[in-house]
């Protein structure tokens, strides 16, 4: 088991940029593929980006795509940088973990096993 503690959430007017961090609490280096997800008020989660195991390939929503990098620093630490940043993108943000084992497509946002707290991300118009 996982556990993950994301930082570098907060308030920032519309354009602007914020890079969030997740730390894994073991190396999750072709052992667990990571995403970035986000719930807003009153909407249903939803999948933001995915990175794949090795660190390598990586998947992003299309709300997103151009204008969010998913990155790792290494095989512990996970990074969201947010550019171009709207107020739609505010939302609590959620790093997340998935075994390689499950057998699970590594671009599946659906299913994940292991949640960090989220941290709030607010945009400002």
């Amino acid at each position: 088991q996982v556990q993950l503690v994301e930082s570098g959430g907060g308030s920032v007017q519309a354009g602007g940029s914020l890079r969030l961090s997740c730390v894994a609490s073991q190396s999750t280096y072709r052992r667990y593929r990571l995403g970035w997800f986000r719930q807003a008020p009153g909407k249903e989660r939803e999948g933001v980006a995915i990175i794949h195991s090795d660190g390598g390939a990586t998947y992003y929503a299309d709300s997103v795509k151009g204008r969010f990098t998913i990155s790792q620093h290494n095989a512990n630490t996970l990074y969201l940088q947010m550019n171009s940043l709207k107020p739609e993108d505010t939302a609590m943000y959620y790093c997340a973990a998935d075994s390689v084992w499950s057998g699970r497509s590594w671009t599946d946002f659906t299913q994940f096993e292991y949640w960090g707290q989220g941290i709030l991300v607010t945009v400002s118009s």
